[in-house]
C-alpha cells in the first residue's frame, strides 16, 4: 500500500505530538527535592532559576524533536519516492539555490532562537543580586563544612547520615534557609576539587581549593531539597550529599539562635546536631 507524502506528513506530525505529550507528563512522577523512580525529566522546581532552566529545556526539547522527525520524514521521502525502482532513469539535478539557501539560513536562525533564551538565562544564574542571607559550603573528603557569617558566625559539618532517608542524600546536620530570600552561596574546597550541586534550585559550581566561587538561589517553596558532589573527588565521592531545609522566617530565626547557642558552647563540636530545630 502506497503512501501519499502528505499523509506520511501527517503521521509524522501525529508522532510529533504524542512525543511532547508524553514528556510533558513526566512531570507527574516527579518529586520534589528529590529523584523519583522512573523520572526522566528535570526535578521540579523550586527557585525561579530553575523555572527558567525548566522552560528553556522544554523549549530545546520541541526544537530538537521538530528538526529529528523532519530529517527522518526527508530520509522516509527519499526512501519511498527516490529509490532505483520508482525512477529507473536517475534525475541528474546538481543544484538548487532555493534549497542551498534554506538549508544555510534555517540553521542559523534556529541557532539564534536558541542563543538568545541560553545568554538571558547564564546573566540570570551569574548576576547575584543583594543576598539577604551568606551561606559558606566547603567541600572536604567527604562531607560539607557550612558557615553561616550574617547569623552569629557559626560553622557546622554536614555527614552522611545512614539512618536516615532518602538513601544516601539524609544527612546529619541539614543547611536550613528562609523561603523567598536572596541565599549567596560561597563555596570553596579544602582539599580537592569538589562540586556543589542541588538540582530543585538550579545550581551548581565548583568546589576549587584555594578559590572561592559564588552562586544564589530564592527557594519559593517549603521543604527538604537534596543534591550531591557532582565532581568526581575521590573514593567516598558519592557518599557527601547536600541537603537543604527550607522554612519560615520565625522557624528560621528560631533555628538560627538555637544553632548560636549549641557551637557557641563547644565551637570543636561540629557534628552536634542542629537541623532538628527547624523541623
Amino acid at each position: 500500500m502506497k503512501m501519499s507524502i502528505g499523509q506520511t506528513g501527517r503521521r509524522l506530525l501525529g508522532l510529533a505530538v504524542a512525543g511532547v505529550a508524553l514528556a510533558t507528563s513526566g512531570a507527574a512522577f516527579a518529586e520534589l527535592g528529590q529523584p523519583a523512580p522512573w523520572e526522566y525529566k528535570l526535578q521540579g522546581a523550586a527557585s525561579p532559576v530553575m523555572e527558567e532552566i525548566t522552560k528553556f529545556h522544554d523549549w530545546l526539547l520541541v526544537i530538537i524533536t521538530v528538526i529529528t522527525l523532519f530529517v527522518l520524514g526527508l530520509l522516509v521521502t527519499i526512501v519511498i519516492k527516490f529509490n532505483a525502482k520508482a525512477n529507473p532513469v536517475p534525475s541528474r539535478t546538481t543544484h538548487n539555490t532555493l534549497i542551498e539557501v534554506a538549508w544555510t539560513l534555517i540553521p542559523v536562525m534556529i541557532l539564534v532562537g536558541i542563543a538568545i533564551p541560553s545568554f538571558k538565562l547564564l546573566f540570570q544564574e551569574l548576576d547575584i543580586p543583594k543576598a539577604d542571607l551568606t551561606i559558606k559550603a566547603t567541600g572536604k573528603q567527604w562531607y560539607w563544612s557550612y558557615a553561616y557569617p550574617d547569623n552569629g558566625k557559626f560553622e557546622f559539618d554536614s555527614l552522611l547520615a545512614q539512618d536516615k532517608q532518602p538513601r544516601l542524600l539524609g544527612v546529619d546536620n541539614e543547611v536550613v534557609v528562609p523561603i523567598n530570600k536572596i541565599v549567596r552561596v560561597q563555596v570553596t574546597g579544602a582539599d580537592v576539587i569538589h562540586s556543589f550541586a542541588v538540582p530543585a534550585f538550579g545550581i551548581k559550581i565548583d568546589a576549587i581549593p584555594g578559590r572561592l566561587n559564588e552562586t544564589w538561589f530564592q527557594a519559593t517553596k517549603l521543604g527538604m531539597f537534596y543534591g550531591q558532589c557532582s565532581e568526581l573527588c575521590g573514593k567516598d565521592h558519592a557518599f557527601m550529599p547536600i541537603a537543604v531545609r527550607v522554612v519560615s522566617d520565625q522557624e528560621f530565626a528560631d533555628w538560627v539562635e538555637t544553632a548560636k547557642k549549641k557551637f557557641a558552647s563547644n565551637p570543636a563540636n561540629t557534628y552536634a546536631s542542629v537541623g532538628a530545630a527547624a523541623q
